[in-house]
Parts: structure tokens; C-alpha cells; sequence
């Protein structure tokens, strides 16, 4: 099972329907470890709704807090404190029941898609980060990038964090259609462009249905997945 993690270059920059395109594009599992903030829903519902075939491809979260706040004060609220030990412990229990299982032994567990929490400095306790969490994962990344004014600066920083940190980062996907910032970005950063998500008012089932199809070959060649 391939670990793949989606973060981006801050809050509120589509790492949610960006996660839904990959693991319908890819026929993967979804799992938010840490959800901070569910008065609407879960990441999880919402991405449940939007793909196909979702039972048995939704794992739930090791962390899901009231408060819609940082993670490590979410968590702090609730009296408890985040760790990525228990985290990689359920990580592990997932890989185990995945590659144990029938389709597991027959032709490899199906990727596993997993979604951070803002972005990559966003703390999860009062010394540990999501981009730790990463790392203790080994997962490949992909960088989810909105096209806003500052957008430049927030993914460039983004790309540095991954460099110095010595992540995998498969590419950027880019979200949104403000500006024309991707081959810039691209260009700075070193890292390759997988795709653009096209704004849309209703980012329903059928959108990110349509957007997978589209987007499944660049995905299967970045991330080096057979066809």
C-alpha cells in the first residue's frame, strides 16, 4: 500500500476535493488521520459522498475534535494531546489489514490517500508538525496549490519545506483560476505540474467524478502506479 499525503500551501485551498479527484481517480482509501471542526461535517462524509463505491474506502480518524482550530489547540481544548505515535500505530494497522486482505495478496492493496490538515508547519502539538507526520509516514506528497493573489510566495515556501525536509513530492495540482500563476510556480519550484482543477460553484459528485478521469494517467505517471 502506497502511502500518498495531500497537503497544500494553507487553509481553505482544496486539499479536500482535491483528495476525493485522486481517490477516485485512482480507486484508492481515503483517511483524514487528524479533523479539527465537524459542525458541518467530516472531511470524510464530504469526501464520501463525492466518490463512488465509498463503503470500505472511508478509514476513520485517529483524531476528530470539536473545535475548528489548529489541530494542537483543537486537541487542547479537549483535555488531550495528538500523537503521531498513535497515528503511525493505526497507519500500521491499515497497511496490515490492506495487504492481508484477499485483494491485498492477489494484486497489491490499492493506494492509500491521505489528507493533512492546512499545510505543512501547522502544528499537531507543541513540538511536532504535519510535515512530521509526513516523514514518519514515508509518503509521497502531493501539493495542492489555489490560485490567489500571495499564492506565489505560499508555494514556493511550500516547495522549500519539502527540499530542505527531504520529501517525495510527486507534483503540484493547482486549484482554481485566479491569475495564471502554475508555470511560474512550476518553474521556481523544480517540482512538476499533475494537473489543474478548473473553478467550479458545485464541486459535486459528478465534477470530481469527470475530474478524475481526466486527471488518472498524469497521476498513475507521477506517482510511478501501474495502469
Amino acid at each position: 500500500m502506497q502511502p500518498i499525503f495531500i497537503t497544500g500551501i494553507g487553509t481553505g485551498i482544496g486539499k479536500t476535493l482535491v483528495s476525493a479527484i485522486v481517490t477516485e481517480a485512482l480507486g484508492a482509501t481515503y483517511w483524514k488521520p487528524v479533523q479539527a471542526g465537524f459542525d458541518e461535517g467530516t472531511d470524510t462524509g464530504w469526501v464520501g459522498e463525492r466518490i463512488s463505491r465509498p463503503e470500505g474506502r472511508l478509514l476513520p480518524e485517529a483524531y476528530k475534535l470539536a473545535m475548528p482550530a489548529s489541530p494542537h489547540i483543537a486537541a487542547r481544548q479537549e483535555g488531550i494531546v495528538i500523537s503521531l505515535d498513535k497515528i503511525v500505530d493505526q497507519f500500521d494497522a491499515i497497511r496490515r489489514e490492506a495487504t492481508n486482505s484477499p485483494a491485498g495478496r492477489d494484486a497489491g492493496a490499492p493506494p492509500l490517500i491521505i489528507e493533512g490538515a492546512g499545510g505543512l508547519f501547522v502544528p499537531l502539538n507543541d513540538h511536532e508538525f504535519v510535515l512530521d507526520l509526513v516523514r514518519r509516514l514515508d509518503a509521497a506528497v502531493i501539493l495542492v496549490s489555489r490560485n490567489y493573489l500571495g499564492s506565489i510566495n505560499h508555494s514556493l515556501l511550500t516547495a522549500t519545506a519539502c527540499r530542505v525536509h527531504g520529501l517525495r513530492v510527486a507534483g503540484w495540482i493547482f486549484n482554481d483560476q485566479y491569475g495564471q500563476y502554475e508555470h511560474e510556480i512550476v518553474q521556481w519550484s523544480g517540482l512538476p505540474s499533475i494537473a489543474s482543477i478548473p473553478f467550479t460553484d458545485h464541486p459535486d459528485k459528478a465534477f470530481v467524478q469527470a475530474q478524475a478521469a481526466i486527471v488518472r494517467p498524469a497521476l498513475l505517471l507521477a506517482l510511478g502506479l501501474p495502469g
